[in-house]
């Protein structure tokens, strides 16, 4: 664990030099210049679910009843929070980091570590951000659009942000198991997987050309959240500046 923590130290200062370079790019701004590559990656991971995620997850949900797998969903989500929270606050939204602290404190506590939601049913509301929306705020393009393993459809900016949303997960910083904490990711991805089963019989219907379909929601879905519902009408600027 203590290697896997070393190298990602490693890892972010030098992704963040390539974003600041993807930033310092002329010319007419491209979303996915790494498209042969970002294709390859693409069938590579649409082949692992293909073979190895959808059939775990359709196992996790013949067998689990929808009581325990909402449970489930709510424990990682509860987890979420302790990185929203920080995000908030980085993004100068100290109202909702405070209510996302509050959301930790009453679900892992009274909602029995978040298996329950009754900070929800308190007025909480839940939050979606990540150190990826964080560096958006802070004006950070995008960079090229980037296809990772397993995790699938990212940006330069992202990637960065799933790295920084990493090291501060409680997983990641307070189980000292390597074999638990994998453990729990493990869990975490099959549940998120099994989730999405009903999204992926729509994808395999409704698009042409799948990889340009996730391509395209990707990005709108995420200029979407770090604008906090409202982006500008151009956007120009914000693959390359």
């Amino acid at each position: 664990m203590k290697a896997t923590r070393h190298h990602l130290s490693r890892l972010v200062p030098l992704v963040m030099v390539l974003l600041l370079s993807a930033c310092a790019s002329t010319g007419e701004p491209d979303p996915d210049p790494w498209e042969p590559f970002n294709r390859s990656m693409y069938r590579f991971n649409d082949k692992l679910d293909q073979y190895v995620a959808t059939p775990l997850a359709k196992g996790y949900r013949a067998i689990t009843p929808d009581p325990v797998d909402r449970g489930i969903t709510r424990f990682f989500a509860n987890l979420d929070d302790v990185q929203v929270a920080l995000n908030n606050l980085l993004q100068g939204k100290p109202g909702q980091a405070f209510s996302d602290v509050g959301r930790v404190a009453i679900n892992s506590t009274i909602g029995l570590l978040g298996f329950l939601d009754p900070a929800t049913d308190l007025g909480l509301e839940k939050h979606e951000e990540d150190f990826g929306q964080t560096l958006g705020k802070w004006g950070f393009s995008t960079g090229p659009y980037l296809v990772l393993p397993v995790i699938g459809p990212s940006n330069l900016r992202d990637a960065v942000g799933f790295a920084g949303d990493w090291v501060v997960n409680p997983i990641y910083r307070r189980i000292d198991s390597a074999t638990v904490s994998w453990s729990l990711y493990g869990i975490r991805y099959i549940d998120r997987r099994a989730d999405l089963l009903g999204a992926s019989r729509v994808l395999e219907s409704a698009a042409m050309d799948p990889y340009s379909f996730v391509r395209e929601s990707y990005l709108q879905r995420r200029r979407h959240l770090v604008f906090d519902g409202n982006p500008p009408e151009t956007s120009d600027d914000e693959f390359f500046e």
